[in-house]
């Protein structure tokens, strides 16, 4: 027996019992003897031992000097070894640890913070500012303009209680205008903000109140116009969003004195003027373009103004743009846009010439009369309406033709339609026939 036993550690771990003497016969010897010297080897252990008694056996290696095996244990006492040194134990790293349990925050290294929102205090973000509330308020309108009455009122409530002062009333004229002419199709939202906010916010400074505050900002962007038509691409579309929304704040903005009714701004009829002589006076494509909008936009207001005052200025305007399509090196596609809008203007910008009043409309003096009437469409698919000569005969055929197919209304508002005529024979027996196969069907 003392043959076959080894002292190595772990010996016997195998569980192989030993061969019986005729299972190899008397050759077999050494075959034997390898069967009891191979043995299993030892696996590592599924899991990790301890901390502590990781530190311990450490510790343990490094007095007894053996070092052979200190790299793994010192990897798991002290996480990163590039970070931490050698050597290291548990009470190293505590008096070197700058973590705290009471620290207020606490940022991972991997994930980044703006500085500009970090204020040093117990949150990342500070308070708001004016510029965030406008911010928000701009963006709720430009996504839903058409809740732009329901909006406004809690706008103009919200501002009155932030802007306190003359600067801040200041800040929010530059807020408001820099959106309107940087947000595209923003302009009209834009204008009719600021006629709400010129009329509903209290301050007053002694400066001036939103309105001049805001017409003033307009004038120091008016005086960059002979240099913004010339200027690069990027200017000229900066300058261009300008005119744009100037033209719109013409059309919206009111400006009450006294008990009068409200007018608009006369100093933004003037100004319009001469941004379009300018435009014009520059005949590349952009500033065309440009000059064609503006006078789609407030074309027919500006020439009935102009009328009134007994003033020529749109014949001037129009004689200038034939002057451009006849000599002006632009597109092909701007000239024919100059042209339409020369015929625009003749047909007294889409007008109806000589509309009668709603009560005394006829057919015959007033031609858009039968504009909202509905559309009927005979047996054969011809279309008529009220205007129709024939149309009352037509329209009777109709009524009689729905009498054939009268509606019955049941109690929960489903329509049922009831023939009385009866089946056809033959119709009757196909019927019968589908009705048996199908029952035929079901019974499988």
């Amino acid at each position: 027996m003392s043959e076959h036993f080894d002292r190595a550690p772990g010996a016997g771990r195998a569980r192989v019992q030993p061969a019986s003497p005729g299972l190899f016969g008397a050759g077999d010897a050494d075959a034997s003897g390898r069967l009891f010297s191979e043995r299993e080897p030892l696996r590592q252990p599924r899991t990790s031992p301890p901390l502590a008694d990781s530190i311990s056996s450490v510790n343990d290696l490094v007095v007894g000097g053996d070092t052979r095996r200190q790299t793994k244990p010192q990897q798991i006492a002290c996480g990163n070894s590039a970070a931490v040194p050698k050597g290291c134990n548990v009470e190293t790293l505590a008096k070197s640890s700058t973590l705290s349990a009471n620290a207020p925050e606490f940022v991972p290294s991997g994930i980044y913070v703006d500085p500009t929102f970090y204020d040093g205090s117990e949150n990342y973000y500070g308070e708001e500012t004016l510029a965030d509330l406008v911010a928000d308020f701009l963006y709720q309108l430009s996504s839903s303009p058409g809740s732009f009455d329901s909006d406004v009122e809690h706008i103009s409530y919200t501002l009155n209680s932030w802007v306190t002062t003359e600067a801040l009333l200041q800040e929010l004229v530059e807020l408001i205008f820099t959106q309107s002419t940087a947000i595209p199709n923003f302009s009209y939202t834009g204008a009719r903000l600021c006629n709400y906010l010129s009329h509903h916010l209290t301050i007053c400074p002694t400066r001036g109140n939103f309105r001049q505050l805001l017409l003033e900002r307009c004038q120091t962007e008016f005086k960059k116009k002979d240099a913004a038509v010339t200027g690069d691409q990027e200017t000229q579309k900066s300058f261009h969003s300008f005119v744009l929304f100037l033209g719109e704040l013409y059309l919206n903005l009111e400006v009450k004195r006294g008990k009068r009714p409200p007018t608009r701004a006369d100093i933004l009829l003037g100004a319009l003027k001469d941004l379009l002589n300018c435009l014009l006076s520059h005949p590349v494509d952009a500033n065309l373009i440009c000059a064609v909008k503006l006078l789609k936009l407030t074309g027919c207001v500006l020439e009935d103004t102009w009328k009134e005052s007994g003033k020529s200025d749109m014949k001037e305007l129009i004689q200038r743009i034939e002057n451009v399509v006849l000599d002006a090196s632009c597109s092909r596609d701007v000239k024919q846009m100059l042209l339409k809008l020369v015929e625009l203007r003749s047909s007294n910008w889409g007008r109806v010439h000589a509309a009668a009043a709603t009560s005394n409309a006829t057919p015959d003096n007033d031609p858009n009369y039968f504009m909202n009437e509905p559309t009927f469409y005979t047996v054969d698919g011809t279309p008529f309406t009220a205007a129709d000569p024939e149309y009352s005969e037509k329209y009777q055929e109709i009524l009689d033709r729905e009498d054939y197919f009268p509606d019955f209304y049941e109690e929960n508002g489903n329509d049922s339609f009831f023939l009385e005529e009866e089946m056809d024979p033959e119709i009757e027996e196909a019927f019968e026939d589908f009705c048996l196969e199908a029952e035929k069907k079901r019974g499988q």
